[in-house]
């Protein structure tokens, strides 16, 4: 019977409630819709609260009430996981409302809208710059704001973020066999974000780039990407003794030394057989040559003797 009774008080506590929405949502009077619309948002129904806020919004323009409008809009569609409206809305109230004593507020919030927004790191990221640019925003304009320690360790995920979405980007390169690719994109990474925590991979990944793109490279390119390979274990060696990396690049730095040194006798091999392949060219252009002499000779000779010789007479017959 108990149960039943609060089933049933409920479902005209629920019949009340719409009945009063759709009057509000149907009423002219402004005080009357912003009344149940307050309540609604007190009773987080997101949903009910913003429909009537959206119809208060010309209502209230230019009253003392429009501030608290856009504001508990705000936070209506930030709670309801409208990010990018909550956002907007939140940045105009702190635009709008400079001297508001929330002003502070929502600026903060409209950074951390920005920041929900974000999408996962194999996502375009577009939101994620547009979130780093925001909450930069808000550090210029609150540098001793409370709220600022929070929006640092924010920028500080949101970046990390990019950073990994570039690495991982370059590993994909490395995984193709596309080494001048790695390598070139994961001094990128380390180009755009110094000071990455991703730092012992990326050099880790760019040491086997550059050994496998020496070793496997064309004769013509190869002692040039040796050197580039050794001077890059070497500089490893410099920056971080006694790290994995470290030891990784001495490896390689001997494996390198041997490919240099058999490249070398290559290159030997090369010569000499490109020298022996010129010689043969050379004597087989001077013996081309000689003969050709010796024809322009004979022929200058034959011209010669045709010069010499003289024309016959022409011999007339005289008619009897």
């Amino acid at each position: 019977m108990k149960k039943y009774l609060i089933i049933t008080l409920a479902f005209f506590a629920l019949s009340a409630c719409n009945r009063q929405q759709d009057l509000a949502l149907k009423s002219a009077d402004k005080d009357y819709i912003l009344k149940v619309a307050n309540e609604n948002f007190e009773k987080k129904k997101w949903t009910n609260a913003l429909a009537l806020y959206e119809r208060l919004s010309n209502l209230v323009a230019g009253t003392d009430d429009a501030a608290n409008v856009v504001y508990n809009s705000a936070y209506a569609n930030y709670y309801d996981k409208n990010y990018k409206l909550a956002g907007h809305q939140f940045k105009n109230f702190s635009v709008t409302f400079p001297q508001d004593a929330r002003a502070e507020e929502a600026a903060y919030m409209s950074a951390l809208c920005y920041y929900e927004g974000s999408m996962d790191y194999n996502l375009d990221q577009t939101s994620t710059d547009l979130a780093i640019n925001e909450m930069q925003t808000f550090l210029n304009n609150y540098p001793d704001s409370e709220r600022s320690k929070n929006i640092d360790k924010l920028i500080d995920e949101l970046t990390y973020k990019l950073e990994f979405k570039a690495y991982e980007n370059a590993k994909q390169y490395y995984k193709m066999a596309d080494y001048k690719a790695a390598s070139t994109a994961f001094e990128n990474v380390l180009d755009d974000f110094p000071s990455t925590k991703l730092r012992t991979k990326i050099y880790d990944y760019m040491l086997k780039s550059k050994y496998e793109l020496a070793v496997n490279s064309v004769y013509g390119l190869k002692k040039d990407r040796i050197e580039t390979a050794l001077s890059f274990t070497k500089q490893i060696e410099r920056e971080v003794p006694g790290t994995d990396n470290a030891k990784t690049a001495a490896d390689l730095q001997s494996k390198l030394v041997k490919e240099k040194e058999t490249f070398a006798e290559l290159e030997k091999k090369v010569e000499a057989r490109n020298k022996e392949m010129k010689d043969k060219q050379q004597e087989a252009e001077a013996a081309m040559n000689l003969e050709k002499d010796k024809r322009s000779a004979e022929q200058g000779r034959r011209d010669s003797a045709a010069l010499a010789t003289p024309t016959p007479a022409t011999t007339f017959k005289i008619k009897k």
